[in-house]
């Protein structure tokens, strides 16, 4: 207490804060998916209660409810808090800045005058007497580095200041300015003000004393009621601080609305505490201040100072949090992979559906290079369910190009590599829900013995299940044949398939068409085959929109055979130049990422880059295409679109009709009978009609003296 020759200044303990983790993650939350580069004002609630301990003040706390819900439909969990006895709202501010640069600029001292003047305005507008919290406003400022997780941040806890100060007349225990009775009615009446939902949190309040020694605890408006009955009172508060010899923080601006409202020079106040959850008079303080009367003829226009940025290691400065430490390495990898999804969202691609594509359950047909690759893209986009499937082991030449495999996996023959793959994945990314699925996918052109047919036809069964319990699947197997059984399973199902093919300096990625039983395409009648509409297969542009897509075979005359088969160990494997994967699993995930944001799905048509025909509706991503066709040795690559083809052995409805009536018995003869398919689409009579078509040739020579009677040629 200092000395002023006229009694001692009354001081005051600073408020203190305590900010919960909680409140941190959900500003990040917040901040990523809501408020993105918005630096306008937060209305946040801090909470604080009562000093309970004789050694140990109460803080001001942020909790994760103290922040508004990231949105609209999220209900807030302030109403839970309401009638907490330990959780007194206050109403604060919150200014979170995009740089730490713009934090340090920020105008500290007129910020806190602006809050501070709210205060002033609350006590002239009445507003106190409705809901005395607001003499308790403070301010937040901070700086959140999503990258590193930490948080700069300072808080002001804005006192209007009396000049000349308050002084102090005296400072007791409250057991010691109470009779008895007093005390105990007093006591009493607190309890029980603490006890009820409907006043437990309001932290200023009347005690009033009648001549009985009764007590009775009162609202602040009521203070007129209680001095016309001649009562005692006092004008009391929770006090957060512990100290015997000074009262807390929230007393400042108490002082001023009592001088300022009600014009009283003499002040008897009441700083409750308490012990165990209930009064103790031994902990409360009770005391008298003297405040000069010049301060109720303040007008509303003279504002007095303010003071109130909270000190940090007796200094005025910032501080600073970090989380990255303490936070599980789980959900810190999780928070760290989605932010440049979630940065997307605040300029580029505001439309970007991130929950859909960590819904979006991919099935990988393949984990050799091309799976790989498109599994780590998948992640880099936000997509959580993956299923891989392969059934090969990792060989000492894979790991080199296979990105998922190290030396570790190849040793003692090899694991698996949907099994070496999904561990790898689950290192990079411990959130990912991955699954590998050892399985040979049986293909056409490979014929099985008696003895094999059982788990052949098991193995189309599980792949028929897979793909039917998937969203997405790729196509990324080495050979042509063994992607057929997926194409047609894809077009049964009507599910998305993209298909990656790699060459030694080229590469195809498409997406296939819808299936052709689709209910939109259903009543659609395909149109007849011949050489010329095979021809039209492939264009530069869609000129029918009904026309469905097509698939990875719909350009084949010939079903798919073994390609293995009397081949160079150059010829057996994938020989390709090492740059061709990544860009092909790129593209191919792109692909989905399109597919899955455009409003028709597995039905958009095909689309190409400065082209009349996409008019206005080409979406935040871009185009859609149907295929890219790149070659690395020309740098380029082009976009073409292939229709379904009524003839293909894949997706066609004569051979999807087949299969969902002969079921597995299709399938075995497909695989069995390397003509059956072609007899099955017409590809046959297709090929001898081919070989038999005539073209005439017009002789434009001026010479007439041919005597040749050949005049037409046969196209073999």
């Amino acid at each position: 207490m200092a000395d002023t020759g006229k009694g001692t200044i009354l001081q005051f303990a600073p408020f203190q804060s305590f900010v919960d983790e909680g409140f941190w993650h959900k500003l990040s939350s917040l901040k990523l998916n809501k408020l993105r580069l918005d630096e306008s004002p937060i209305p946040i609630t801090g909470f604080y209660a009562p000093c309970s301990h004789p050694q140990v003040s109460n803080h001001l706390t942020l909790l994760a409810e103290s922040l508004p819900a990231d949105s609209d439909d999220e209900p807030s969990s302030l109403l839970a808090s309401q009638g907490n006895r330990n959780r007194c709202p206050v109403p604060g501010v919150l200014l979170n800045t995009n740089t730490l640069e713009s934090y340090y600029a920020l105008d500290k001292q007129s910020l806190l005058k602006a809050e501070a003047k709210k205060i002033w305005d609350d006590i002239y507008s009445g507003k106190v007497e409705e809901d005395s919290s607001v003499l308790l406003r403070f301010l937040v400022i901070s700086f959140a580095d999503l990258k590193k997780w930490s948080f700069h941040y300072w808080f002001a806890f804005p006192a209007l200041v009396l000049d000349p100060p308050a002084t102090l007349v005296n400072l007791k225990p409250a057991s010691q300015c109470f009779t008895s009775e007093e005390a105990e009615s007093v006591s009493s009446a607190c309890n029980e003000w603490r006890s009820k939902s409907s006043t437990a949190d309001i932290p200023f309040f009347l005690v009033s004393i009648g001549s009985n020694s009764i007590a009775t605890l009162r609202h602040l408006r009521e203070l007129e009621t209680c001095q016309n009955n001649g009562q005692k009172v006092l004008f009391g508060f929770y006090d957060p601080c512990h100290l015997p010899n000074n009262p807390g923080w929230p007393l400042r601006n108490y002082l001023a609305y009592i001088c300022s409202r009600w014009g009283l020079g003499k002040i008897h106040f009441f700083c409750y505490r308490e012990n165990r959850g209930f009064a103790d008079l031994g902990l409360s303080l009770v005391g008298e201040a003297e405040i000069s009367l010049s301060q109720g003829g303040r007008s509303h226009q003279n504002m007095p100072n303010a003071v109130g940025w909270e000190l940090n290691k007796g200094k005025k400065g910032l501080r600073c949090i970090s989380l990255a430490k303490t936070m599980d390495p789980t959900r810190l990898a999780v928070s760290a992979a989605d932010l440049n999804l979630k940065l997307m969202r605040w300029r580029t691609l505001p439309s970007l559906n991130l929950e859909r594509l960590a819904s979006t359950r991919c099935l990988l047909l393949g984990a050799g290079t091309l799976g790989c690759q498109v599994a780590r893209m998948l992640m880099a986009w936000g997509v959580r369910k993956i299923t891989l499937v392969d059934s090969g082991k990792v060989s000492m030449s894979n790991p080199i190009r296979q990105s998922l495999y190290a030396l570790d996996d190849c040793l003692n023959g090899g694991k698996f590599k949907a099994v070496a793959a999904v561990e790898s994945l689950k290192r990079i990314f411990p959130a990912v829900e991955a699954e590998g699925v050892v399985m040979a996918i049986p293909m056409p052109g490979h014929p099985v013995s008696s003895q094999e047919e059982s788990s052949v036809l098991q193995d189309c069964r599980d792949l028929s299940d897979l793909i039917n319990s998937h969203d997405a699947i790729f196509l990324l197997t080495d050979t042509r044949e063994s992607r057929w059984l997926p194409s047609l399973l894809c077009a049964s199902a009507n599910k998305i398939a993209i298909t990656a093919a790699l060459g030694f300096d080229s590469f195809l990625v498409m997406r296939h068409g819808a299936g052709p039983l689709d209910a939109l395409r259903n009543s659609q009648a395909e149109t007849s085959s011949n050489v010329s509409a095979s021809m039209e297969n492939l264009s530069l542009s869609n000129q029918n929109e009904s026309v469905r897509l097509g698939c990875y075979f719909c350009n084949d005359v010939v079903a798919p055979i073994d390609s293995t088969a009397n081949r160079t160990l150059d010829q057996q494997c994938t020989v390709t130049r090492p740059g061709l994967a990544p860009i092909a699993s790129a593209l191919a995930v792109e692909l989905l990422v399109g597919v899955l944001h455009h409003p028709s799905g597995i039905c958009a048509k095909a689309e190409f880059a400065n082209s009349n025909d996409n008019g206005s509706t080409e979406q935040p991503l871009g185009i859609l295409p149907h295929q890219i066709r790149g070659s690395i040795s020309q740098f380029s690559h082009m976009t073409l679109v292939g229709h379904a083809s009524t003839c293909c052995t894949a997706c066609c409805s004569t051979v999807v009709s087949e299969y969902r009536t002969k079921g597995m018995d299709f399938i075995l003869q497909a695989i069995s009978h390397p003509t059956y398919l072609e007899d099955l689409t017409g590809l046959t009579e297709l090929m001898k009609s081919a070989g038999s078509y005539t073209l005439d040739w017009d002789n434009d020579s001026e010479n007439d003296d041919n005597d040749d009677d050949d005049d037409c040629v046969t196209v073999t």
